[in-house]
């Protein structure tokens, strides 16, 4: 494995679920030499889905890293999930990836998910390329799937192989069997008795030398349209001949700077079409000096600071993800600037503590397998056994030279149950077993309901609570019992409104005294609630001050029904105090009730909206529809592929708890559909009614 680190990739895989990112990733490690036989999800054998779990259900639940070489490149290669409840594996792993290649089904096209990973790789301007994969299913559409990435993803598709055919030999008059390189010009034919390990290049078909020089045309289009230093225009316009090297050139600066999005296909079924795509992860995707330097804040100074991926730097990289292991919990590190030694201490921060880094580690997918490390350097992805508080999103760096970088945001949990031990002696261990898991996935949570007593866990979906269970079961040896799945409500303010807390108490020696005046305002911009302190300097001590922040927080988390409040700024900005009898307690007590105060008759109960996509044969549109209806579904955009119609909807996830068997009944099993978190919208008042008086109802 090579250290020079213009030879080194960091890439990701990301799709939605059923694209054949696993398959992909399969054959990427088997060309490789990084195993020596092909695993298949359906068999429960590939290396990436190396959870009991994963295998049950044919699908990666768990980002999975591993490092090979390519030609004279180390590939450190992360294959991520594409169901939705495993969306903060594709976000964690994004956030410290340099390049990624996005996975497309020929036949279904963008779909929900694909638009999800795709934002999600914009939001962290990840360069990235596109491989159209399954070319041989039934109806696989190579230009359609360049279309939608360009329209529905407002991407910039440059396409620099196409299909030979499409379609498999018993559906298809011409099957597809190849592909052609448009830089080259030649046509690429995979040996199927080596499961495609052998493959020789020819001249392209007669028959298909036209089109090939359509497609050729419309990349040269594509690249020259951002060729400023006119390394092609004028000698394509001139029509003279331009060496392969010349044009990846050209596309590579234009990927990196994220204009361009290269485009292949292929079939990992059929093993055709991988070994050109690993060449041009090699080509065009970024090493970690393409990047641009990682900035982040001087926690003291707080000012902006910068770290260059040079082993010289200074150390810094960021806690990314947390393996629960019995021998000692695994934390994946990005590796930013810096080198990491073995053994050596290093500050978080964050959390203003120091952790020992005893062992490092390369991962192979399955944390079982791995190679230990005497030191890591800027650029590599590696896992750590012996940090101990650190969590998901934290940073980790030299002391001497302090930097805290961005964080990991995630997307809240919409969905909670209720969970207990089958044996009351095993309390204390759910908690502990509960707290592993919230540490490892933080879009995980748990809380104890204060009305009723009972636990809580909450997740991004009821597949993503089963996975937790079965996990608590099989590798904690826990017996446990779930309640009925229930929406994750959230509340927040109908309007501005500035409010006095106070805490007047007079009781002997132990009176009290507190006053503070809040402006709370709803902001549809911020995810959650921010406090801040706009109180002029003088007024009140620092530490009643952040008694009152205290205060303040720990009521928004609850709300007035007890559910959580969101979009909403709190605002101090001013305050009274008596020097004998206020105190800490006084300001925290006249923080929660300024918050309770500002809801009272002014909250708006707010539940999770799922945008919904059902893919279903065009004789079940009218039943499947007549349904999303009577669940106060509204339908947004509806498609056609073929003789399947795409319905697009926005849904309250109240009413999509039994949508799977309902979609299933009505299309004969027909229909697929996929949900994902859209938002929060206000719950109509009749179900609020509802809510607050169950017996009438």
């Amino acid at each position: 494995m090579t250290t020079d680190l213009t030879k080194i990739r960091n890439l990701g895989v990301i799709a939605h679920i059923d694209a054949g990112k696993t398959t992909t990733t399969e054959h990427l490690l088997y060309y490789a030499g990084a195993k020596h036989k092909l695993g298949g999800v359906d068999e429960g054998t590939t290396d990436t889905d190396y959870d009991p779990e994963e295998q049950d259900r044919g699908i990666t639940i768990y980002s999975a890293c591993v490092p090979f070489a390519w030609r004279d490149c180390t590939i450190n290669l992360i294959d991520t999930p594409g169901h939705v409840d495993f969306t903060a594996e594709v976000e964690r792993s994004l956030r410290v990836l340099d390049g990624a290649v996005v996975v497309f089904d020929a036949q279904k096209g963008v779909e929900a998910q694909s638009e999800t990973v795709w934002r999600q790789a914009d939001k962290y301007n990840v360069p990235r390329m596109v491989f159209v994969n399954k070319m041989d299913v039934v109806g696989a559409d190579f230009a359609n799937v360049v279309a939608e990435v360009k329209e529905r993803l407002e991407g910039q598709p440059a396409v620099v192989a196409i299909p030979i055919g499409s379609g498999s030999p018993k559906d298809s008059a011409t099957p597809f069997a190849a592909i052609i390189d448009l830089i080259e010009m030649k046509a690429i034919y995979f040996d199927a008795k080596s499961q495609g390990k052998s493959f020789r290049k020819d001249a392209i078909p007669e028959a298909l030398k036209a089109e090939a020089s359509r497609w050729r045309e419309t990349l040269f289009e594509v690249l020259t349209q951002h060729d400023d230093k006119d390394r092609l225009t004028t000698a394509y316009l001139e029509g003279k001949d331009i060496a392969p090297d010349a044009i990846r050139t050209v596309i590579r600066e234009q990927t990196l700077a994220g204009q361009i999005q290269p485009v292949l296909c292929g079939s990992g079924r059929e093993h055709i079409g991988i070994q050109p795509l690993m060449d041009a992860v090699c080509w065009y995707l970024p090493s970690p000096l393409d990047r641009p330097p990682v900035a982040g804040t001087h926690p003291q100074k707080n000012k902006e600071e910068k770290r260059k991926p040079d082993p010289k730097e200074p150390f810094c990289g960021l806690v990314f993800k947390i393996n629960a292991d019995a021998h000692g919990d695994l934390y994946y590190v990005r590796v930013y600037s810096g080198t990491l030694k073995l053994n050596s201490r290093v500050w978080n921060p964050g959390r203003q503590i120091k952790e020992f880094a005893s062992k490092l580690y390369h991962i192979h997918a399955d944390p079982r397998h791995r190679d230990e490390l005497p030191a890591a350097v800027a650029g590599d992805i590696v896992a750590i056994i012996g940090p101990r508080e650190s969590i998901t999103g934290d940073t980790l760096c030299d002391m001497q030279h302090p930097i805290v970088l961005e964080s990991i945001r995630f997307a809240e949990a919409v969905v909670s149950r209720s969970i207990e031990p089958e044996s009351s002696a095993d309390k204390d261990r759910l908690v502990e077993t509960l707290e592993r898991l919230r540490r490892e996935d933080p879009t995980f949570t748990w809380r104890v309901d204060p009305d009723t007593g009972q636990t809580l866990m909450n997740g991004m979906g009821l597949l993503h609570l089963d996975v937790k269970q079965h996990r608590m079961e099989r590798d904690f040896r826990l017996k446990v019992r779930v309640g009925q799945p229930r929406v994750s409500f959230r509340e927040t303010l109908r309007k501005p409104v500035k409010i006095e807390g106070e805490c007047i108490k007079q009781a002997g020696a132990s009176s009290l005294f507190g006053k503070i005046t809040v402006q709370f305002t709803p902001k549809k911009d911020i995810l959650g609630v921010e406090v801040v302190n706009r109180i002029a300097e003088g007024t009140l001590p620092a530490e009643f001050i952040a008694a009152a922040e205290q205060g303040i927080r720990g009521a928004l988390s609850s709300g007035e029904l007890g559910y959580p409040v969101i979009r909403v700024e709190a605002a101090i900005v001013g305050g009274q105090m008596q020097e004998e009898v206020s105190s800490d307690v006084a300001f925290q007590v006249a923080g929660a009730d300024a918050v309770h105060r500002a809801l009272r008759d002014n909250m708006l109960l707010l539940e999770p909206v799922m945008r919904c996509e059902v893919t279903v044969p065009e004789e079940y549109l009218g039943p499947v529809t007549a349904d999303m209806n009577a669940r106060g579904a509204e339908i947004t955009q509806m498609l056609s592929r073929g003789k399947l119609r795409l319905i697009e909807s926005l849904a309250p996830l109240r009413k999509m708890f039994d949508y799977s068997d309902k979609v299933r009944s009505l299309s004969q099993g027909r229909a697929s559909w996929t949900m994902e978190p859209s938002g929060y919208a206000a719950v109509p008042d009749d179900v609020v009614r509802q809510m607050l008086n169950p017996d009438e109802g």
